[in-house]
């Protein structure tokens, strides 16, 4: 299942080349930090997912001595790995260039990152066509329209405001990352199911 995950990397070695102008970019247009290691995060597991479906890897894979389970799994575990890794690379980035973040910059862009990763990848085998391309369009966009829509549904929901406003700040970050690891389970489970399940 290593290589599994090793494969994402090795063929997309030429489009690394354009990962850390990508990071970089960013860096010099001081968008938060928080969202830099969001995005960094997306890069290879989302162009991975666009490859296998110019490609139709997934015929190939399924001819391979894998599971389809081990198959999901490298695709879950790969983000994690990969998000690791671009973290990591966007933190150097950003120290060299002075630019300071936090620890709590990369556990929310990390958490938005898998959060973003249960949600989508089910999609990825429930629809067929230039589904990455509608991903990465509604990613943003919703980015754009977070902010506002935050702030209106504080507004609008006053009640659970107050109740997070009133949590410690280690039970709020105990609870979203509960949130988080739940939502990120009960999406491998489902995309394993769907993938079982479907003919290539």
């Amino acid at each position: 299942m290593f290589n599994l995950i090793r494969r994402d990397a090795i063929l997309q070695k030429r489009q690394l080349f354009v990962f850390m102008p990508f990071i970089l970019f960013f860096i010099v247009m001081n968008s938060d930090p928080a969202f830099i290691f969001l995005v960094a995060s997306i890069f290879i597991p989302f162009n991975a997912y666009a490859y296998d479906e110019k490609a139709e890897t997934n015929i190939l894979l399924n001819s391979l001595p894998y599971t389809r389970k081990q198959i999901i799994a490298s695709r879950y575990l790969g983000a994690i790995v990969y998000m690791g890794l671009s973290i990591g690379v966007s933190s150097i980035a950003l120290f060299v260039l002075d630019k300071p973040f936090t620890i709590t910059d990369v556990a929310i862009g990390s958490s938005l990152f898998l959060a973003f990763v249960a949600l989508t990848f089910p999609l990825f085998y429930i629809f067929k066509g230039s589904i990455t391309v509608v991903i990465l369009i509604t990613f943003i966009v919703l980015s754009g329209a977070a902010p506002p829509l935050v702030t209106f549904l504080a507004e609008q929901l006053p009640t659970i405001t107050d109740f997070i406003v009133s949590l410690s700040t280690p039970a709020l970050y105990m609870g979203v990352a509960s949130v988080i690891v739940l939502l990120y389970a009960v999406s491998w489970s489902i995309t394993t199911v769907i993938y079982q399940r479907k003919a290539f």
